[in-house]
């Protein structure tokens, strides 16, 4: 007999948001729609697309919402603080006795509003844990370890832990730190890597391509989509000021966020002639601008493992493409990386690594690189993790406990 509890989805990114959190939260809605009563509480206004609407979909709910500008710290902290108090309410309206509510990790205030109000209503929670907080703050700078605002955010996550009945780790380096609070057990621990959007196979590097035919460099290496404050963008351009005397290599860029800013304002103060700016490539570009690159970064600064997995990893695995990531060994992609034979690991903060590791696979000519990163991209399947998400919400409907895995 099917469990008769509803699935109350809380996201402030969800369609039409362009985010990849946004498009990872209604892949997962929709999904569980197909089997159960779903209503999504959405912070992103607008009209939905026509394949999120109709019968066997969500029911979405806007709730109000404004979204400063990520370097607007103070006023960001405020609007979403102020979206969480309405997520609050919002959840005491729609939760009931046996109903699961599924949240992530962004805004962080967040998944502390979505399992109080669970706990209070004898819902069931669960977690896509994204990034951890307060680790991710930490790492990026923007707060101290031993301060006294870690210290509440700490203590928070371990009432959290405690009263949470799932949380769903994007990455095996997850764990351990989770582990670390004494509310957090093994069983409530499910790993649901992301997936990729684009459909693997191996994509030439064509001279006709539309992003590439305009730079004059043999190898391109390249780097997209957001650069946040866990990224490091310096390294990447330090690395290209390294090579600028180097003319097979060159630098194509594209993306947003405040690390592409800064990006920005080097290039305009260095003037590097390897390194080409292209704007924010819209989703029916993607395809041909990852297939642009001969290889492509992705920029961490110390301390990622456990904390974030970057999602564009998945569809540069797809387009058949080596990587370097500038990370901790231990980190997921890192890990993903090694144990596949997909490209190069490299110590963060260490340009003089980068730059050995593009010239290393400007000079490398294993086609096989590339076909196991296709195959690598295959086990990374939509399907897969649809069917692992819905199996975790039909176990804490059925039981909030959920069982050891083995």
């Amino acid at each position: 007999m099917q469990p008769q509890g509803k699935i109350v989805v809380a996201s402030q990114h969800y369609p039409p948001d362009p985010s990849t959190t946004a498009a990872i939260m209604s892949e997962i809605a929709c999904h569980l729609a197909s089997k159960h009563e779903v209503v999504v509480l959405s912070g992103s206004p607008g009209a939905l697309p026509a394949s999120q609407t109709g019968s066997g979909k969500p029911r979405v709910i806007a709730v109000k919402n404004r979204i400063a500008g990520k370097g607007a710290l103070v006023r960001r902290g405020l609007f979403e603080l102020l979206f969480v108090l309405r997520i609050f309410v919002a959840l005491l309206r729609q939760l009931r006795r046996g109903d699961v509510a599924l949240t992530v990790t962004a805004p962080f205030m967040l998944p502390y509003a979505v399992v109080a109000v669970a706990w209070l209503k004898g819902a069931r929670s669960a977690l896509i844990m994204h990034d951890l907080f307060p680790d991710v703050l930490v790492m990026a700078g923007l707060l101290k370890p031993r301060s006294i605002m870690a210290g509440v955010m700490r203590a928070a996550n371990s009432l959290m832990f405690r009263a949470i009945n799932a949380v769903v780790t994007i990455g095996r380096d997850a764990e351990r730190p989770l582990l670390s609070y004494s509310g957090m057990t093994r069983n409530k621990i499910r790993f649901i890597p992301n997936w990729a959007t684009l459909v693997p196979a191996v994509r030439p590097a064509t001279s006709d391509n539309p992003f590439r035919k305009a730079l004059a460099a043999r190898f391109i290496v390249g780097l997209s989509g957001n650069l946040g404050f866990t990224h490091d963008p310096e390294i990447v351009f330090e690395a290209a000021r390294l090579m600028k005397d180097e003319p097979e290599i060159g630098f194509l860029l594209s993306g947003w966020g405040i690390g592409f800013e800064r990006l920005k304002q080097l290039q305009r103060d260095a003037n590097l002639s390897n390194v080409t700016f292209v704007a924010r490539v819209a989703d029916g570009e993607l395809e041909a601008f990852l297939a642009a690159a001969d290889l492509w970064i992705i920029p961490y600064r110390k301390d990622v493992a456990g904390v974030s997995v970057p999602s564009r990893f998945y569809n540069l695995l797809a387009v058949g493409r080596p990587v370097v990531l500038v990370s901790e060994p231990e980190a997921e992609a890192a890990l993903t990386v090694v144990e596949n034979g997909l490209g190069w690991v490299v110590t963060p903060g260490r340009a003089d690594q980068l730059t050995d590791a593009i010239r290393a696979a400007s000079r490398s000519n294993d086609g096989a690189m590339a076909a196991r990163a296709v195959k690598a991209a295959a086990r990374f399947d939509r399907g897969i993790a649809m069917n692992a998400y819905a199996g975790v919400i039909d176990e804490l409907l059925r039981n909030p406990v959920l069982s050891e895995q083995q």
